[in-house]
């Protein structure tokens, strides 16, 4: 069964970026249909940010599109998240997930990680 541990998470101002990673063991990415992020803000639903296929095909949610990149390195077994021009709604503890729950981008896989807290101030 495959780990996953996200990193990068901290506090930065609004406009400013920050860069997430995501990192696998017990098994290769490579395998993986889809890896993912979400993202759960206080008092809020985990929802879908972004998703990277073995392909390399990427899709955003729409609040995100254009400031985040989502991009997978197999040779290092890690997934990141690329944040810029972030805005206070952008609060939330951030997950990794891996694998693909349905014929969709946002239904998730069985494997998540502990999450990482990114804090933007206004």
């Amino acid at each position: 069964q495959v780990q996953l541990v996200e990193s990068g998470g901290g506090l930065v101002q609004a406009g400013g970026s920050l860069r997430l990673s995501c990192a696998a063991s017990g098994g290769s990415i490579s395998s993986i249909y889809i890896m993912g992020w979400y993202r759960q803000a206080p008092g809020k639903q985990r929802e879908w940010v972004a998703g990277v296929t073995r392909g390399g095909t990427t899709n955003y949610e729409d609040s995100v599109k254009g400031r985040f990149t989502i991009s997978r390195d197999n040779a290092k077994n890690t997934v990141s998240l690329q944040m810029s021009r972030l805005k206070s709604e952008d609060t939330a503890v951030y997950y990794c997930n891996a694998g693909q729950g349905g014929l969709n981008w946002y239904t998730p896989g069985d494997y998540w990680g502990q999450g990482t807290q990114v804090t933007v101030s206004s």
